[in-house]
């Protein structure tokens, strides 16, 4: 019987095929108390397997082909920090030496309290992170086991299944057993396996857990397979061997398709092929309107290694380099001056003298650092409400002063922008400038080079979006982060399952203030971005574009199909129509 089970769109496309089904391992772990005399035993188990996995990660790395996305590299660096990481081997210590729990146990107790304290984090990015975690326990479980990593047997079938593959997907029928494409479901996937997968013949996969942000995602996107995560019970409900199809656009799973069903996304399939083979055209086409106005089609990245698939995206410019991600996974070990200055000048170098804007960090007080003024903060119950952004920066002068100065030295290789996030009050602003001038004090102090930078602001929160005029007297240009933006004026905390149905960037009240920001921006003839997830979505391009918006900033991936709108899109046209929108009580209707 035909039934759908629905997660996130996370890469788009269409996969059909029969379902590869791995388990996970955790479930299977024994629970007993151990003799005390027996407890550097156990510790050893541990210590054992999980060098077993570092060293199986490091062999990945080194051998990662010249071709594998750049994600990859950086997700497995991200296992290594977390399997060195000192409250996840301490913690284990502890259960073992202390309670007498057996390795295993003590393992899944220590990731459960980590685990707990991610599900508190705001960002949703390192809330995700949790899953990476759960993943490298779980593959040390499966060494303490005696067994490989769990998708191992699945991949080999995969590739054995493969080898003989002969059929075009879209010309599958239910009745065939042989030689049929194989879609991947779990409860969810390691980067590491992801990296073995792109080499098998899987033609897409389901997650149970994960966001957008998840690295099964991101991988996913630069792998350019379909995909869907937050599948919730999919690894449960569908079988071995059923046949699923994969709608990574809609975000669903349909499984036991009827013969029509299969037929119709065949249909779809083709379709978006064709489609892709026409975006891939565009890759060097100038992103203008039909009236002819430029569109600067700019690319978020997370690290300077981001930079190769923004070029090759055909992005003009960094639009956001959250550098926070430099500062994530070091046990509270901060990246110094010189390091960062390497990273951000790495970064410039990559994008080949197209400018760069680099977000100074943005950084909350959940954050897991171990630093004296985020430990203060560990009693505050709302974090997104707290020390964080700006905030946390100009709490920790010398930390700040310390990314200034990278960031200033490297302008000395390219064009950058420097952008400050979540500033709310003036005096904010006049206390970060003033912090920049001591940087550029400090420098010439020290006989440093620099070079200079243009200055932005991030538009988050509906106190910055009402007073533009402020903002425009400090700094050069703005972005717009439509996802905070709407997350605090809509009071709504997105990543809470009990209201995120409430949460809506094309909420009346959102759509104002972002319209708002653009028309004061646009007569001061200051630049002004949108670096949300509202820049790389096609369904709010043209809305954008006749609000006035001229510069977008996304997710490498989502560049080409933006620029396709952008082609089609007369900016006269859409004006008139824009204004409309933003008239309407429903504005997602007129879309």
């Amino acid at each position: 019987m035909t039934f759908s089970v629905h997660g996130l769109a996370v890469s788009r496309g269409v996969a059909i095929g029969r379902a590869v089904l791995v388990a996970s391992s955790r479930a299977d772990v024994s629970h007993y108390f151990v003799d005390p005399a027996t407890t550097e035993d156990e510790i050893a188990r541990v210590r054992l397997s999980r060098n077993a996995v570092m060293d199986e990660i490091t062999r990945l790395q080194h051998d990662l082909p010249r071709d594998a996305p750049h994600e990859i590299a950086a997700l497995l660096d991200v296992h290594l920090m977390l399997l060195q990481d000192e409250m996840l081997i301490g913690g284990v210590k502890h259960w073992i030496t202390e309670r007498y729990y057996n390795a295993e146990w003590a393992l899944t107790t220590q990731y459960e309290l980590i685990a707990r304290q991610f599900d508190e984090m705001e960002d949703p990015y390192l809330r995700e992170r949790k899953a990476d975690l759960e993943q490298v326990v779980e593959r040390v479980l499966c060494h303490m086991k005696g067994a490989a990593s769990p998708l191992q047997a699945a991949r080999q079938g995969a590739v054995r299944a493969g080898s003989s593959r002969k059929q075009s997907q879209q010309d599958l029928l239910l009745d065939d057993t042989l030689d049929v494409p194989l879609v991947l479901v779990a409860h969810d996937i390691s980067p590491a396996d992801m990296l073995q997968f792109k080499q098998s013949l899987f033609a897409g996969f389901a997650t149970d857990v994960g966001g957008k942000t998840s690295h099964t995602a991101i991988v996913a996107r630069s792998m350019d397979i379909p995909a869907v995560v937050g599948a919730r019970s999919a690894s449960q409900l569908i079988k071995q061997d059923d046949w699923v199809i994969i709608d990574g656009d809609a975000g669903v799973l349909i499984v036991d398709p009827s013969p029509i069903i299969l037929a119709e996304y065949g249909f779809k399939q083709r379709q978006g092929e064709l489609e892709r083979l026409r975006l891939n055209r565009l890759r060097h086409t100038p992103a203008l309107t039909m009236d002819r106005q430029r569109i600067e089609l700019l690319a978020n990245i997370e690290m300077p290694d981001d930079t190769l698939g923004a070029v090759e995206a055909g992005a003009v410019g960094v639009g956001l380099f959250r550098s926070e991600f430099l500062f994530m996974g070091r046990a509270g070990k901060l990246p110094d001056e010189n390091e960062q200055y390497l990273a951000y000048r790495k970064a410039i170098e990559g994008m080949q003298g197209m400018p760069v804007t680099i977000r100074t960090v943005d950084i909350g007080s959940d954050k897991p650092l171990d630093r004296p003024t985020a430990k203060a903060q560990d009693g505050h119950l709302n974090p997104a409400l707290g020390l964080r952004a700006i905030r946390w920066s100009l709490a920790d002068p010398p930390m700040f002063l310390t990314q200034l100065r990278a960031i200033l030295r490297a302008a000395a290789h390219g064009q950058v922008n420097l952008l400050v996030p979540m500033l709310a009050h003036a005096s904010e602003i006049r206390q970060t400038l003033d912090l920049i001038n001591q940087a550029r004090a400090q420098l010439d102090a020290r006989g440093f080079v620099y070079g200079p930078v243009r200055l932005g602001a991030m538009i988050e929160v509906p106190a910055a979006a009402l007073t533009v005029p402020v903002f425009l007297k400090y700094f050069d240009f703005l972005s717009i982060g439509t996802n905070d933006l709407t997350q605090y004026t809509l009071a709504i905390d997105r990543s809470d399952e009990s209201v995120a149905h409430l949460y809506d960037p094309c909420h009346p009240a959102v759509l104002r203030l972002i319209a708002d920001t653009i028309a004061e921006c646009n007569a001061q003839k200051k630049g002004v971005s949108v670096c949300g997830e509202m820049a790389g979505d096609v369904s709010m391009t043209r809305l954008l574009l006749g609000l006035g918006l001229r510069s977008f900033s996304m997710h490498p991936s989502q560049i080409l199909a933006v620029k396709q709108q952008i082609l089609r899109a007369d900016t006269g046209k859409l004006k008139l129509w824009a204004q409309e929108v933003l008239q309407s009580e429903n504005p997602a209707a007129l879309l």
